[in-house]
């Protein structure tokens, strides 16, 4: 498996390999904006910590990527 080297290709396998995961955006909390639900956010977090023990991400990606474009 290549090591996923940019953000948007991290997303891409995030969604591709939880396809049980919602995407339905809520307020967030200032209210100006939309942001994932909680359970989303924190698979997406559980997701990330595997794959940079796994080397398919760069501990300096992890720490910079969003589930957000």
């Amino acid at each position: 498996m290549s090591p996923l080297n940019s953000a948007a290709k991290v997303r891409a396998a995030f969604w591709r390999d939880n396809p049980n995961a919602s995407r339905r955006r809520i307020p967030n909390y200032s209210g100006n904006g939309r942001m994932y639900t909680t359970d989303t956010r924190c698979t997406f977090a559980d997701w990330l910590d595997a794959a940079v023990r796994d080397g398919r991400v760069s501990q300096a990606l992890a720490q910079r990527v969003t589930l957000e474009d």
